[in-house]
């Protein structure tokens, strides 16, 4: 009886042991090293559940039941594409977390990633903070600025339960007829590398010894997403998704230099252009984007199409959608923008695995990346949204911050008719001023493209929360001051009182990409008339709402002084602050100022340079003490 007593006991033990070892799974144990826990995680994982992983489908029919079934890696919501009208951040908290519940109902629990286009603050969400857009914070050669802007974006990201951002744009835009070129900080390679401060405010500073490596420093902050590589900002007449050509040399030392500094930042991931370099499309790219990206230049985070971009690697897009997944997939993007048809995509992916057309080491890569960046910022360890955040979103200290944002934007290009009679700052206390023009109380056209929708909109009802033009006027003069707000004023208008000055604000209607190329560069509108209308009457500043350069040769000589606004984003008391003296004008042209769309393109350092206002002209102004 004892020797089987013994042996009873020898074999109970045996099966402790190995349910213990059973409830033990390396890679759920965030004391691991993250290669540890992603090999271990990596040699679990059927072929179904990796290709689940390399695809991000849409908002829209992402239920949890869909998430679970197909192993959905990712989720994003385009442009406009929100949990209901003005959701609120508890609104969108509740969504997130509902599609994180059904991706951790699966065998191996492994949490989505959800992504969303935060490219002026978080711009899909009601009353968010929109600060300006990059070409404004190109004029203020700010890096410290704009860092302490991703900070606040990330906040106001987590607040809504959302870990990811495709931001920044690090386009070097050389040509203004882009519909996209507000979303790049400059022309200049150098002003870009200098503000990819934005990504350490998204996602932390990279520890020293980290330096390369994907980091995001904890559940305040962010995955970013460096795009869109690469030459995007180079396409002949500036045409969206169109040919870059230009040779190796042009190709490395304008549109990637600031690739160099986002990875050397750690950033998570990085966007490709559906753009084409030399008539290869870079969805298609081998060398690019595995050869250069990947292994010269050691990029370990995950390489992202954009959205529906391996189906554009063919004319007409989608045309032979076996063949795009191959291209795609074999250049080495790692994670599809499927937004709709993402069965078609798991089904031709998994054919392809199958038959080997693609191999598994391919497939393997890609998983492994996308699974180090989810380990790296913690979303296996908190992959629910945090409800103590929600105040974050639209904070009065972000706000302040995007204010302070918009004063450093500002780009004062003529100050009087000559250097001896500066008109402005402009006095608070005046009989009557005029304030005139589309742009001085619409909140959506001073915000502009990529807000609340994808093309953005005009008006302020159906926009968001902030601060028009004209009310941060009229928040700044002296109460005795009477103001005279008149959209579109005639001769009468304008001669049948006695005005102080006038101060005359227009510009570009919102667009992005595609619907905002542009060969003629005009101001739109009533613009051009209003601008005419009141100056050759009453002493004008005109300030100048818009993207990118316009066409102003034609009025300048009969305009008092002239201020670039860009796309300033809410806050439009900061435009106030500073014509009015509370601050004074510091910004610089972060682009080319052009006399003729006939000179396009024309950068800095060009042989045939012969602009309006020169790259880097500012005139300053002393605050009033």
């Amino acid at each position: 009886m004892g020797s089987l007593h013994k042996f009873s006991f020898v074999l109970l033990m045996l099966c402790f042991a190995t349910l213990g070892s059973a409830q033990y799974v390396k890679y759920k144990d965030p004391k691991q090293p993250v290669a540890v826990r992603v090999k271990d995680l990596l040699s679990r994982m059927t072929l179904a559940e990796k290709i689940g992983q390399m695809t991000q489908i849409e908002r829209e029919n992402a239920t949890a039941e869909q998430i679970a079934k197909y192993f959905i890696g990712s989720v994003l919501s385009g442009g406009g594409s929100v949990p209901s009208p003005r959701a609120s951040a508890q609104a969108w908290q509740s969504m997130v977390n509902g599609m994180q519940k059904g991706a951790l109902s699966t065998r191996l629990g492994i949490p989505i990633i959800y992504g969303i286009d935060a490219v002026h603050g978080h711009n899909n969400v009601y009353k968010a903070t929109i600060f300006p857009h990059n070409v404004g914070l190109g004029a203020t050669r700010d890096p410290a600025l704009v860092k302490r802007i991703g900070e606040a974006t990330a906040l106001e990201v987590r607040a809504t339960g959302i870990p990811y951002v495709f931001a920044p744009c690090v386009a070097v835009c050389r040509d203004p007829r882009w519909g996209r070129c507000y979303e790049s900080y400059s022309e200049d390679p150098t002003v870009v590398q200098s503000l990819t401060t934005l990504i350490s405010g998204l996602q932390g500073d990279v520890p020293s010894n980290d330096v390369g490596r994907p980091y995001v420093g904890g559940s305040k902050k962010v995955a970013a997403c460096a795009k869109h590589y690469v030459g995007d900002g180079g396409t002949v007449k500036g045409i969206n998704e169109n040919n870059t050509i230009i040779d190796t040399r042009g190709l490395m030392t304008i549109h990637m230099p600031p690739y160099y500094n986002s990875i050397i930042r750690g950033v998570s991931t990085v966007m490709v252009s559906y753009s084409s370099w030399n008539g290869v499309k870079m969805h298609a790219n081998h060398h690019l984007i595995t050869d250069f990206l990947k292994n010269k230049l050691r990029f370990r985070g995950f390489v992202i199409s954009d959205w529906q971009g391996i189906d554009r690697i063919t004319s007409p897009p989608h045309l032979n959608y076996s063949y795009s997944i191959e291209a795609g997939i074999g250049a080495g993007i790692d994670m599809i923008m499927v937004p709709y048809t993402y069965t078609e995509f798991i089904d031709d992916l998994t054919d392809q695995v199958n038959k080997k057309i693609i191999p598994m080491s391919r497939i393997d890569d890609a998983v492994y990346r996308i699974l180090r960046v989810k380990f790296t910022m913690g979303l296996f360890e908190n992959p629910f949204a945090d409800p103590s955040l929600v105040d974050e979103l639209g904070k009065q200290e972000h706000r302040e911050l995007a204010r302070e944002a918009v004063r450093k934007s500002l780009v004062l290009l003529k100050n009087g008719k000559s250097s001896y009679s500066p008109v402005l700052p402009l006095p608070k206390k005046a009989g009557k001023i005029l304030v005139a023009g589309s742009h001085a109380d619409n909140l959506g056209r001073q915000c502009g493209g990529w807000t609340i929708t994808w093309q953005g909109q005009a008006g302020n009802d159906n926009v968001t929360a902030g601060t028009t033009i004209l009310s941060g006027i009229k928040a700044t003069v002296d109460p005795s001051t009477t103001v005279v707000y008149s959209e579109n004023p005639d001769s009468s208008v304008v001669t049948g009182d006695k005005y102080d000055y006038a101060i005359v604000v227009v510009g570009e209607e919102p667009y992005a990409e595609g619907f905002g190329d542009n060969l003629t560069l005009t101001i739109p509108g009533t613009g051009p008339t209003v601008i005419q209308t009141v100056c050759k009457s009453i002493k004008c500043v005109v300030v100048l709402i818009s993207g990118r350069p316009l066409v102003v040769e034609p009025y300048i000589d009969g305009i008092d002084a002239f201020v670039a606004a860009w796309l300033p984003g809410t806050e439009g008391q900061g435009v106030a602050d500073v014509l009015f003296g509370d601050y004074g004008f510091t910004g610089k042209l972060s682009r080319t100022w052009f006399k003729s769309v006939d000179q396009l393109p024309m950068n800095v350092g060009d042989k045939h340079y012969d602009p309006l206002f020169p790259f880097g002209y500012g005139l300053t102004t002393e605050a009033h003490k």
